[in-house]
């Protein structure tokens, strides 16, 4: 379990995360929604260590993210940020296996390739494995970059807005296998999410946040409502069920004619 308590961070004199207490259990995925500068992607900086909080501290299974030696960590908890560039001329199968550099400091034994090929064959990067990383695509490094973190193969795992560059193919299956992952292995998934429809149907909890803290919190059906989602984002959402899946339409406010 991820714990988060009384968590506050501030820039000159502003609060991003505002007081905020959270438990994140195993075997869930869960989204992080919110409008831009809401303090999501702050938040998930403070949970990875890459950040340090003005006050509270967060814990994993017990341990303080701040005291924990960064081997430790790195094996019970794998981020991918939003800004994962490398500069460095790697191949995809060698940014895949810096995944396994906790387990063996670089030296890659049988159990370790073996991670390798099942994160390169879970993301479709086999063909692409002898590539470097500068010919490809930004969806294609995006990819390389996640299947690096499952390569981790960490119960913690966090991704900061991990669709960025996918076309909605690649999108689809990268949130499928990282709930697959949740639920079978229970793994602790939690994911920065700006696209509503994409966390309503496959977060199995929401955290939602506005202005730095918690407006709401708990299972898709609970913290997705219309009336919170309009709140939220200060424009009116509907929420629909359609052919099992949960449709979340929105509009700009109608402003009175004169």
């Amino acid at each position: 379990m991820i714990g988060i308590e009384a968590v506050s961070k501030g820039y000159g004199g502003n609060l991003v995360v505002d007081d905020v207490s959270l438990t994140i259990p195993r075997g869930r995925l869960t989204g992080i929604i919110g409008p831009n500068g809401a303090g999501k992607s702050t938040l998930l900086g403070i949970m990875a260590r890459l950040l340090e909080a003005d006050r509270g501290h967060v814990t994993v299974d017990g341990l303080d993210v701040r005291d924990t030696p960064g081997r430790d960590l790195a094996r019970r908890l794998s981020v991918l940020k939003q800004d994962n560039a490398i500069s460095a001329r790697l191949t995809v199968r060698d940014l895949v296996g810096f995944g396994r550099f906790p387990h063996g400091r670089g030296r890659l034994g049988e159990e370790d390739h073996a991670h390798v090929d099942r994160a390169l064959a879970y993301l479709e990067l086999e063909d692409l494995s002898g590539r470097f990383l500068d010919e490809l695509s930004g969806g294609q490094r995006q990819r390389a970059h996640v299947a690096m973190v499952l390569c981790q193969d960490t119960d913690y795992m966090l991704f900061d807005e991990p669709l960025a560059s996918l076309d909605i193919r690649h999108a689809v299956a990268m949130m499928d296998l990282l709930r697959r992952a949740a639920r079978d292995f229970d793994k602790a998934v939690v994911v920065v999410l700006h696209d509503l429809n994409i966390a309503a149907n496959f977060s199995d909890e929401v955290i939602a946040m506005k202005d730095g803290r918690v407006a709401a919190h708990g299972p898709v059906d609970e913290a997705m409502t219309a009336t919170r989602l309009s709140a939220i984002y200060g424009l009116p959402v509907e929420v629909h069920a359609i052919a099992g899946q949960r449709v979340i339409t929105y509009a700009a406010p109608v402003k009175p004619a004169g």
